[in-house]
Parts: structure tokens; C-alpha cells; sequence
């Protein structure tokens, strides 16, 4: 059911040019994007959040859908590092059908935001610059969506802000653990050598191995296409010094020893084949197969958290609502309703 929805919004976004069938060479000679991704539309009307911080203006791009009906509450999704907003499109459409409210911005130095010259990339800076987004909007209350790298930022939100948050949701949260205890330091320039080293190759193999088991489809490719065509488009090195910024901003500034202060009810939505571990590449071998240990973090964490339930997915990997839309809505949409959990998916259980 929501192949379709996300295959007709890529070939729409890519202008049809490419599309589905196009082979992965055709693509990346043709796909060529600016560091606003001007000419790649996303799946609603984009706004602009349009602020001053760190002495230099910024835009900070959000897509605001209405419900088709009453608005019963507001949902703000927070994506990953390797995304930005776009990639929510089909919880988007769900959500909207049943009558919330949603938010989805991309955080400055991701999607259609600004990519700036010069900026202490923190998770602080980035939830504080969300918070004043939604003051413009007037939303005072909503519950709060973190997927990966977004996980992480929403549990800082939720810390500073946690009269606005009244239910937190975390689906396969990178932060679960300290990276900078397990790896070693690399250094801004390291990082960013890498990132302007990287080819298109490395990132869908990356994604391949790391997202889905292996397994590759027309549908993964299209995700990628942002990455793609901002290696081939005139501002790749503006892109790549952000991306190694926000690669040492995830494992220099954890949060895992606070998931003890969350005041709000929390759900860890979390696909059990999963390892992501920022960090891993450069870690002692010793720790390399310790990392990314969701099956037995989840658990972990959960107990930290005063409030939390844990549902664990077995089979799916990080990208749970991208591999099988059709098992995890109905998980997500009774995380957000704060409804006692009576699905489980396969073997999986709810604690």
C-alpha cells in the first residue's frame, strides 16, 4: 500500500526524469541538486522559519500538513542524518488521515535548510532553533518523533522543553549507548577528508548493509537521491564540512545518561536486526562487534526511563516505517494514542 504512495512522490520530486526504472548510472549522471535542494520537491508546501543565530541569518525549512478533519493533536517528526524531512512522506499521509496536526522540519545543515559557513553544531542549538519554530507557529503542546540521529536530538528537545512534550517516541534512536567511550577521536578534518572522499557507491553501499540486510530496491534508491545529486551539484564541499560537523556532534554529545530525567511517557520503537554505531569504522576492534547492540540496549535504556515501553520489531532493521510500513503503523499510531500495546508484530513483544 505505500510503495506506490512513496515510488509516485520520488518520480514527482525527481520531475519524473529518472524515475523507478532508470538504471543506478543514469541516475548518478543525472541528478545534480543545490545545497537547498532547489529543484527537489518534497511531498508537501515547504515554509521557511527565517531567524538569526550565531551571527548570521538562517532558514530553517519545515513542512506544516493540516489533518483532514478536526485537529485532535500536533506530531513533530525529527529526522535522521542521513535524511531529511521528505523521507517521512508516507507516516505524513497516515498521520494526516488520522486527524493530526504535522510538523516536520529539517534541522539547519539538512534538506532544504540552510547549510551554513559557520556553526557550532550542537544538539542544544539545533532543539533550541526547533523550539523558536514552534513558538512562531503558536504550538505549545505535541507529542514528539525522533527517528536516528532525530532520536537523539528529540531526547534533548524533551529535556529542555518538557512541558511542551507530552509523549516522546523514539524509532531505532541512535544515543542509546556513549560512542566516544567505544571509539576513538577523529578529528573535524578527518572527518570531513572522508565525507568529500565519499562516492555514490559508498553511500548506497553504506545504506545496503547497514539499513536493510543486504537488500536493495527501487524504492531504497529513490531515498537516496538528495545524497546523490548533491555529490554531483556545485556546493558538495558545503555540504560535506556539515556533515562532518553533525557526524562529531553524535558522538561527542551524548544523552544516554539522561534518559533517567525524561518526565514524559516515552515509546522505544526499535527493529531488532539493527546496529547502528556512529563511530565503528574507527573503533578498536575489540569494540566493533560490542556496538550498536539494539537487541540488548533496547532493554537497557527502557529501564532507565521512568515512563517507557518498549516494542521490539524482530527482522527489520533501522529504518523499520521504510522496510514494513504495513507492520509498524499500527505500533506507531497506538505509541501516539498512549493506548495499552495488544499488537505485536511476529514474535515481538511490548514491555
Amino acid at each position: 500500500m505505500w510503495k506506490p504512495l512513496i515510488t509516485a512522490f520520488f518520480m514527482t520530486a525527481t520531475g519524473g526524469a529518472w524515475g523507478i526504472a532508470s538504471t543506478q548510472a543514469q541516475t548518478q549522471q543525472t541528478t545534480r541538486f543545490d545545497q537547498d535542494l532547489s529543484s527537489f520537491k518534497y511531498p508537501y508546501a515547504v515554509q521557511y522559519f527565517r531567524t538569526t543565530r550565531q551571527n548570521q541569518l538562517l532558514n530553517m525549512a519545515y513542512m506544516d500538513i493540516q489533518p483532514t478533519g478536526q485537529a485532535k493533536d500536533v506530531v513533530v517528526l525529527m529526522h535522521g542524518k542521513n535524511f531529511s524531512g521528505f523521507y517521512f512522506a508516507s507516516l505524513i499521509s497516515q498521520l494526516r488521515a488520522q486527524n493530526y496536526r504535522v510538523i516536520v522540519p529539517d534541522q539547519v545543515g539538512f534538506g532544504k535548510s540552510t547549510k551554513p559557513e559557520h556553526f557550532q553544531f550542537s544538539f542544544h542549538a539545533l532543539a533550541e532553533l526547533t523550539h523558536a519554530l514552534l513558538q512562531k507557529e503558536e504550538i505549545t503542546q505535541f507529542q514528539l518523533v525522533g527517528h536516528s540521529m532525530g532520536g537523539m536530538l528529540a531526547t534533548r528537545y524533551a529535556l529542555m522543553y518538557p512541558q511542551q512534550v507530552s509523549n516522546l517516541v523514539l524509532i531505532n534512536p541512535i544515543g542509546l549507548e556513549d560512542y566516544k567511550v567505544l571509539t576513538g577521536y577523529q578529528s573535524l578534518d578527518a572527518l570531513y577528508a572522508d565525507e568529500l572522499n565519499k562516492t555514490a557507491e559508498d553511500i548506497r553501499n553504506y545504506q545496503k548493509k547497514a539499513y536493510y540486510d543486504g537488500q536493495w530496491s527501487p524504492e531504497y534508491e529513490a531515498m537516496i537521491q538528495p545524497s546523490l545529486g548533491w555529490l554531483n551539484g556545485p556546493d558538495y564541499p558545503r555540504i560535506a564540512y556539515n556533515a562532518a560537523q553533525t557526524t562529531d556532534m553524535l558522538y561527542t554529545q551524548p544523552v544516554v545518561y539522561e534518559f533517567k530525567n525524561l518526565s514524559m511517557p516515552v515509546t522505544l520503537i526499535l527493529g531488532q536486526r539493527d546496529k547502528t554505531a556512529p563511530g565503528r569504522a574507527w573503533a578498536p576492534e575489540a569494540n566493533k562487534p560490542l556496538m550498536g547492540n539494539y537487541p540488548e540496549l533496547g532493554p537497557k535504556v527502557a529501564a532507565m526511563i521512568p515512563q517507557a515501553k518498549l516494542v521490539k520489531m524482530p527482522g527489520l532493521g533501522h529504518m523499520p516505517f521504510i522496510e514494513n510500513f504495513e507492520a509498524f503503523m499500527p505500533l506507531f499510531l497506538k505509541a501516539l494514542s498512549e493506548k495499552p500495546f495488544e499488537h505485536t508484530f511476529g514474535s515481538a513483544n511490548a514491555q
